[in-house]
């Protein structure tokens, strides 16, 4: 108890004084008895004089003694301090380097109770106590942040106006509070309270505030540490997903190919056998049967025909010509004309991109076009808009059908092509959905602004 510390040193200086008369009386006696006879007057007055001196480096030696004593525990404090110190810089598990910070303090001041609080953006938490005190929040708003970071340390009354929940519990106790601060931002508090008779004093505070130092450089590489971490974790995450963006690719790409060669074996190579065989019959019937090679040239010109509109169906979907040739605006709103859908599009005043990036807001358009057709129920309308800012150049396709919900619903392979197709090239998607609210699929692609 503190009380009791403190009978006790008083009876430690009561005690030290007695012996230190006692010693001195004993002393004197001893001459007296060295000489065998009575002092004379002189010697009376020499041997007097010897007393007080003794009694004068009595009554000196007790504060003497203090001093000697504060000055060998603040070594003490500064050795657990440095000894602290050094743990700080190891790599240990921060509760256990804290719940240290808590014991070193409690040591080396000494104190009753010793508190650690961290954590970040003003949400502290009683992480380590000494005694135990279990777990504790307090929450500092942006002004008591800037305040307490300016503060140094300080005791009861600031604390009470500053931050009143740490001082709850806590009357009649003597309590100074340290700032672990870092770059201005408050990271934690050191917390030391005494019984009211044992006040702190200068060198407490210096001791406090030496500590906090430390701390708040340690509590700071461990947050530059976890940021980094996460950093890393992103990247590797990133890492994986470009990956896997890329293998999907390659893999849509093979089969869009092999999509190609079909159509081209099944439909256009198709037209231009039938087409070969009927140019031969008519060449034979020119001669014997002139109406009959008639009207077999006119079914060759309708397959002809046919021919060419499989080759042209074709060709819009591996590059739109009008796309090339026009721009973003007429090829949307010829695919829109096309989809069957009821589909405005915005799309005015757009400059010319280069063809990869054209062509990548042009398939999700029509991408999107398609979920909306699949999925949007009968009814839909939708709008395309295509604008560019200062992020880039944006597209949205928006639609007020059935929605879904974007948690419960994984992505399908549409918006994975979309995502993998914007990836490819530095852009973004991102999916903006709710139950019968409809659906809107937006992305946006870096541009340069000295493009043509």
């Amino acid at each position: 108890m503190p009380g009791g510390r403190l009978l006790r040193r008083g009876l430690a200086r009561m005690v030290v004084l007695t012996g230190l008369a006692a010693l001195v009386a004993g002393a004197f006696a001893a001459v007296i008895l060295a000489l065998g006879r009575p002092p004379t007057r002189a010697e009376w007055g020499v041997l007097g004089l010897s007393a007080a001196a003794a009694a004068g480096c009595a009554l000196l030696w007790v504060p003497l003694r203090g001093r000697l004593a504060a000055r060998l525990e603040g070594d003490g404090e500064d050795d657990a301090l440095g000894a602290l110190g050094g743990r700080l810089t190891r790599a240990l598990p921060l509760d256990e380097l804290l719940l240290q910070v808590a014991e070193t303090l409690r040591r080396a001041l000494p104190v009753d109770a010793a508190e650690v609080w961290t954590g970040p953006d003003g949400v502290l938490e009683r992480h380590a106590s000494d005694p135990d005190r279990g777990a504790a929040t307090l929450v500092l708003d942006p002004a008591e942040q800037a305040m307490v970071a300016r503060a140094g340390v300080f005791g009861p009354g600031r604390a009470a106006v500053w931050l009143p929940a740490l001082v709850d519990g806590r009357a009649g106790a003597a309590l100074r509070v340290a700032p672990v601060t870092s770059a201005g931002q408050v990271l934690g508090l050191l917390v030391v309270e005494r019984a009211a008779a044992e006040p702190f004093g200068a060198a407490d505070d210096r001791v406090l505030a030496d500590l906090a130092r430390q701390l708040g450089l340690t509590l700071r590489n461990v947050h530059l540490d976890s940021a980094l971490q996460a950093t890393l974790d992103e990247l590797r995450r990133q890492a994986e997903e470009l990956r896997a963006s890329r293998a999907r690719v390659v893999h849509a790409a093979d089969a869009e190919r092999r999509r190609i060669e079909r159509d081209l074996h099944d439909g256009a190579q198709q037209h231009l056998v039938g087409l070969a065989v009927h140019v031969r019959l008519a060449r034979e019937l020119a001669d014997a049967d002139p109406a009959g090679a008639k009207a077999l040239l006119a079914d060759i010109g309708r397959e002809a025909d046919e021919a060419i509109a499989r080759l042209r169906e074709l060709a819009h979907g591996i590059y739109p010509p009008l796309l090339l040739d026009r721009g973003l605006e007429e090829a949307l709103r010829a695919a829109a004309r096309r989809s069957g859908v009821r589909t405005r599009v915005e799309a005015a005043g757009l400059r010319r991109h280069p063809p990869q990036v054209e062509a990548t807001v042009y398939f999700c358009c029509l991408e999107a076009l398609q979920n909306v057709a699949k999925h949007a129920g009968d009814g839909a309308r939708t709008a395309i808009r295509v604008w560019e800012d200062s992020a880039g150049l944006r597209f949205e396709v928006a639609d007020d059908g059935a929605g879904f919900d974007p948690t419960a619903a994984p992505g399908g392979a549409g918006l994975t092509n979309m995502r993998d197709r914007l990836g490819a090239i530095g852009g973004r998607l991102a999916i903006s959905a709710e139950r019968g609210r409809g659906t809107a699929v937006s992305g946006v692609l870096p541009v340069g602004r000295d493009q043509p």
